[in-house]
């Protein structure tokens, strides 16, 4: 039976892998900041099957807590298999623009605080020398963009975090899926106009629940995002910051 820690498991996306790994009875350990949210989703998880299901009460942004809660966590479960990192925030962009403090806040949500636990949980995983490190990124951390490169950089660094840190686990048989969505619809982008581009969470969580189980490095979901970026990336400076995506 997989034993699964998902923190900001009230995320969109985070709630339709918990449905999928219900249905196939693991155990989980949820982490969010909204209890009402988590509640509910508890709920809904236990009428999908699955068996054995904690909560816990947390922001993750508070980083001397993270400790704490892994304990709780392995303690509850005896063990972890997987962890899932699935929470973050779109930040305003002309805000982060006009205030210091709103860019540093944006940055500690989208990249510090999951820097510091994917410090802490290696540690845990570097001793039984197995498991599986999954992180929810974002394909703009690829490029930057006019429109929103405080959130693109924070993504880009957590990237260049797991890059690190999947060459360092490799020989502790440690698999670290870095995700890398496009545009998903969901209540962060609920404000966003939609077209044939985006996708759902119901659509795209099948495909990361197979990634993690075969541990791979990187996925693009939907996968044709991997084309887009390719693209965007090798786009000349010159021309690229004429552009306005």
């Amino acid at each position: 039976m997989k034993k699964i820690l998902i923190l900001g498991a009230t995320s969109a996306i985070a709630e339709s892998c918990a449905k999928i790994w219900a249905r196939k009875g693991a155990s989980l350990f949820l982490v969010g900041r909204n209890e009402e949210k988590l509640n509910k989703l508890n709920s809904d998880l236990k009428l999908n099957g699955s068996k054995e299901i904690f909560s816990y009460l947390m922001n993750l942004n508070t980083i001397e807590e993270h400790k704490k809660m892994l304990d709780i966590a392995q303690n509850k479960l005896g063990d972890l298999n997987i962890i899932l990192i699935a929470y973050g925030n779109l930040p305003n962009q002309e805000n982060c623009e006009e205030d210091v403090s709103s860019t540093l806040d944006e940055i500690k949500t989208n990249a510090i605080s999951t820097i510091a636990l994917l410090t802490e949980i290696s540690k845990r995983l570097s001793k039984k020398k197995s498991g599986t490190i999954a992180v929810i990124t974002s394909v703009a951390g690829d490029r930057g963009r006019a429109s929103n490169y405080v959130y693109g950089s924070a993504k880009a660094m957590v990237s260049t975090f797991l890059s690190g840190l999947r060459q360092r686990l490799d020989k502790s048989n440690i698999s670290v899926v870095d995700i890398k969505p496009g545009f998903i619809d969901t209540p962060m982008t609920k404000n966003y106009k939609k077209n044939f581009l985006w996708s759902s969470p119901e659509k795209i969580s099948p495909k990361i629940v197979k990634a993690i189980d075969n541990g791979e490095s990187e996925i693009y979901v939907p996968s044709f995002w991997k084309i887009i970026m390719l693209v965007i990336k090798y786009i000349p400076g010159f021309i690229y910051k004429k552009i306005r995506l």
